[in-house]
Parts: C-alpha cells; sequence; structure tokens
C-alpha cells in the first residue's frame, strides 16, 4: 500500500513569510473560462491552483503528488480500490468557514452531479463514492483499481469548495470565488485582471514570498512583452510566441533590464477530428493529412526552436513516449499521401474546415494554423479555411462538437503517461468528441491503473500510441519548451512552474527585497 504524509522541505512547509508587503504584477494571455473547479478542464487550473486547495498537490520539482490541505493519504488495501486522507487540523475557508471531510466530499460530488460536458468528470471515472468518517477523514470507494487517483486528487479541479458558497448541482456564476489556498480573489474583472493578496488562513506546502499578486489578462502577447519592456508587469507566463522569446533574449543580452527562464515542458499541441463531419469521419482523409503534415517545417517557420515536433501523444519525458507517427508515415509524402486518397476512391480536392483558439495558447497558434494549411493545399489534396474563436467561445463550441477538425494543446494534470492518453478517450473526454477504441478503454487503460509503479506500464501505452496512430483520431504536432520573462529585478521564476505546468505565483518576489 502506498502513502503519502507531510515533511519538512523546501516547499512543503506552511504558509507565510517575513518578507517585506510587495505585490507582483503578473500578465498571460490564458484567461479562466470559468472560476468554478466543476466546470474547468483546462487553464483555468493556473488560477486555481493559486486560491484553492487540493488534498495532494505537486510542489516543484515533485513528480508523485505531496500533502496539501491533506496531512496524509493513503490506499487501504492491495487493490488500490479504497484511498483514505486525513486532513490537516483546525483548516478555514478564506471567509473563516470551517473546511473539514463533509466539505471534501460535497465538492467532489458535484464534480459529478453537475457533469459539465468535456468537463473535470471524465478524471472521475473510477470513483464509486465518497464517504466523511468524521470531520477530518475522507474516504474514497472505487469501483476498480486506479494506482493513478492519487494524482487526479492533485488536479486542481479536484479543489475544495465552501459548501455554504457553491451549489450542489449547478455551477456558481456570480463571479465569487471562496477557497483555502494560499491567495484570496480580492477582486476579477474578466477579460482584465485578477487581484490575489495573501490568505492569512492558509495552511498547506507552499511558502509564500510575496504579499499580493495582480495577474493582468492580455488578448495579445505582443501587448503583453511591450508591459514587461515598460515594467507596467513583472513577469509573464503563456502566449510568448518564438520572436518575443528571441527578443526578450536579445534585449537581456543588449543589457536590458529582463531575463528568460526556461524550463523542460511537457505540454504538447494536436488536432482533434471530429466524426460528425463526413471528411474527418473518413479515416482515408485523416491518414493522407497524417502523411502530409511536416511537422519540421511547422517548428522551425513558426516556433523557431521553442518547441520541438511531436510524434505521439506522450512526450518525451514522460515514460512510454514513442515516435509511432513518425514509425508509420515517415517523412511528409504528398504522393503517398495521393495514393491513400486514391486508394479510398477519392480524387477531388477534400474541402477541409480547420478550427484554432485566438488566444489560449498564444499569438504563434493563427501562424501555425496558416502553415497547416500552406502544407495541406501545396499537396493539391485538400482547400482549408481557417476558422477562429476566443477561448471562451471557442471552448463552447467544442463541447457542443461543431469544429470538423480542431486544434487543442494540453497541459498535464499530472506527470503520467496516463494522463496523455486516458482523458482523450472515451464518450466523455477532455476534446468533447467521444472516442472510444475498445483495447485502451477496456484493456490497457485499466490495467495500467492496476500497477503502483509507473515505470513499470511504458509496454502498454507503447501499445496504446501504435492504436492511436491505426486510428489517427488525434494528430500529435508538437511539444513546447516553457518560457517565464520578467523583470531583473523578480527572483522565483525558475521555481514558480510547477510538473502540471502551472504558475505557482508564491515563488515569486523581488530580489531586494530577500
Amino acid at each position: 500500500m502506498s502513502s503519502v504524509a507531510l515533511t519538512g522541505g523546501c516547499g512543503l512547509l506552511s504558509g507565510g513569510s517575513s518578507n517585506t508587503q510587495q505585490t507582483i504584477k503578473v500578465g498571460t494571455v490564458s484567461e479562466p473560462s470559468t472560476l468554478d473547479p466543476a466546470a474547468s478542464w483546462d487553464g483555468s487550473w493556473e488560477l486555481y491552483r493559486n486560491v484553492f486547495q487540493t488534498l495532494l498537490s505537486f510542489p516543484t520539482g515533485s513528480n508523485t503528488p505531496q500533502p496539501d490541505a491533506a496531512e496524509a493519504c493513503e490506499f487501504k488495501d492491495p487493490d488500490s480500490r479504497t484511498y483514505q486522507c486525513t486532513l490537516r487540523k483546525d483548516l478555514q475557508f478564506s471567509n473563516g468557514d470551517k473546511l473539514d471531510a463533509a466539505a471534501v466530499k460535497y465538492s467532489i460530488d458535484r464534480i459529478v452531479k453537475i457533469n459539465v460536458k468535456a468537463g473535470p468528470k471524465g478524471l472521475l471515472t473510477s470513483l464509486d463514492k465518497v464517504t466523511a468518517e468524521d470531520g477530518r477523514t475522507v474516504t474514497f470507494h472505487l469501483n476498480k483499481s486506479d494506482a493513478t487517483f492519487p494524482y487526479v486528487l492533485g488536479a486542481p479541479a479536484m479543489s475544495i469548495v465552501d459548501p455554504k458558497a457553491y451549489p450542489a448541482d449547478a455551477v456558481r456564476d456570480d463571479g465569487g470565488l471562496t477557497g483555502s489556498g494560499p491567495y484570496t480573489l480580492e477582486s476579477y474583472h474578466a477579460g482584465d485582471r485578477a487581484d490575489l493578496k495573501k490568505n492569512p488562513h492558509y495552511q498547506g506546502f507552499a511558502q509564500l514570498k510575496n504579499d499580493a499578486v495582480s495577474i493582468r489578462y492580455f488578448k495579445d502577447s505582443s501587448a503583453m512583452v511591450e508591459s514587461l519592456k515598460k515594467k507596467q508587469i513583472d513577469v509573464t507566463y503563456r502566449g510568448l510566441t518564438a520572436d518575443e522569446v528571441l527578443d526578450v533574449q536579445n534585449q537581456k543580452a543588449a543589457g536590458k533590464p529582463l531575463q528568460l527562464v526556461e524550463t523542460v515542458g511537457t505540454e504538447i499541441r494536436f488536432l482533434v477530428f471530429n466524426p460528425k463531419d463526413p471528411a474527418a469521419a473518413n479515416p482515408a482523409v485523416r491518414k493522407a493529412i497524417a502523411q502530409l503534415v511536416d511537422r519540421d517545417a511547422l517548428v522551425a517557420k513558426v516556433y523557431k526552436g521553442t518547441a520541438e515536433p511531436l510524434y505521439s501523444m506522450v512526450p518525451k519525458g514522460v515514460a512510454g513516449h514513442t515516435v509511432s507517427f513518425f514509425d508509420t508515415f515517415g517523412a511528409p509524402s504528398a504522393p503517398k499521401a495521393k495514393a491513400i486518397l486514391r486508394k479510398a476512391g477519392i480524387t477531388d480536392p477534400v474541402p477541409l474546415t480547420l478550427w484554432y483558439t485566438t488566444d489560449r495558447y498564444g499569438s504563434s497558434t493563427a501562424l501555425e494554423f496558416a502553415e497547416l494549411k500552406r502544407q495541406l493545399e501545396a499537396s493539391g489534396l485538400f482547400t482549408v479555411t481557417l476558422q477562429s474563436r476566443p477561448w471562451k467561445t471557442y471552448t463552447q463550441g467544442m463541447q457542443a462538437g461543431e469544429y470538423p477538425i480542431f486544434g487543442r494543446g494540453w497541459f498535464p494534470d499530472f506527470p503520467d503517461p496516463d494522463n496523455f492518453i486516458a482523458p482523450f478517450v472515451g464518450k466523455e473526454n477532455a476534446v468533447g468528441t467521444p472516442y472510444e477504441p475498445k483495447e485502451i478503454v477496456n484493456q490497457l487503460i485499466p490495467q495500467t491503473r492496476e500497477v503502483s509503479d509507473r515505470g513499470a506500464v511504458s509496454k502498454k501505452f507503447e501499445r496504446a500510441q501504435d492504436i492511436l496512430v491505426d486510428d489517427v483520431r488525434l494528430l500529435p504536432l508538437w511539444q513546447g519548451k516553457l518560457y517565464v520573462a520578467a523583470s531583473d529585478d523578480i527572483a522565483g521564476g525558475e521555481r514558480a512552474i510547477d510538473p502540471q505546468t502551472v504558475m505557482c505565483m508564491w515563488e515569486l518576489h523581488r530580489k531586494t527585497s530577500w
């Protein structure tokens, strides 16, 4: 039986610090789609991690979940079907309400009950029920063995909310937020800013190195970088284009007061094919597209060294990574793509509509899809129309199944190969497009979840990726690096990105005050 318990050490102590008063201003293009954790399986988590708590979390440098609101958690049986957590003593929400085992049960139960389409219920497929044994003990009863369940509890979607402030059967939509995390949300203006303040009631693993954070939401990354240069913000995260990364590097080299922190990233980009569309439903069309896409050219032209080609859904650096798409399709080839279509009886150019979001992943996304259009049309086999929407409305269309072929990014819920395959398969999944490969859904994923040694399941995930290649319902494109650009008087950027690629705002501080 595996267990995790609260220990001392860097990043694992209770909140609070002796620093002087300071506010850090952070810019991002990643605006929350909702303030309610029960409704989000997307980049809204970047805000959640800083204002809510989960039972477990992933401190910087840890690839296994560690206690946050919990004092200790463990499987109570050798079959990994009963998982129990003991909460820290005297936990409170930011409004002073008691945070107990009943609140944890309430928070998880409402995710299941509300069941937002393409929402976080998809993370809880192994959950049967939650029971609160007493004020500090909560038990998760699973319907099958699931060694990844502790990782699920560390995802920001599992944030604990105040039962008095959140309806049990509906999404909270009053613009408010009540959590128990490192910060309180003092004010929120959609599309503009979120102002956070140190939470005096906080008990958790984070050590706060500032007193407040003001998050600015930008529609365009160029405006965000200009604000950084003008010292209107201190830090940027998410959405920098390759040219902007190079610009910051050049500015620093020229003696400007800027810095750039680069970390290895596990975020990925891929295309999703929706079988509701006749063209996307045709395996020959999907395979011809896979045969044509030139990832090397895409990365070189658009991302200029800030990303690398990806040939499997599991990225490099995660156990189970392969190059299955390259092994199957090899180098891009218009003649091979033409042969695939002709064999299927397709002789005329196939019209396609590709959708992307204008703001979630930064300004480079438009350039990326323009390059994909160029590559596909250069073959003479396709005519491509590009369509786009801002993230908030884009997700609505995705969940409604409106898009024939669309772009999606993924930032891991937890650092495990399971999380790069399981969220995208099944009747209900993170991309809103049902996809049920029987061997993956009924055999491979359940089998891997029985194994607590996650390094021992790589072969099964390699088999799962072979199936994904055969179907081409998902087409991996590239894997990105992570960049934090900041003024040179800001410290903590190198520790601010956790294994879920979420920015931990509490790590940021001014060098002069420490």
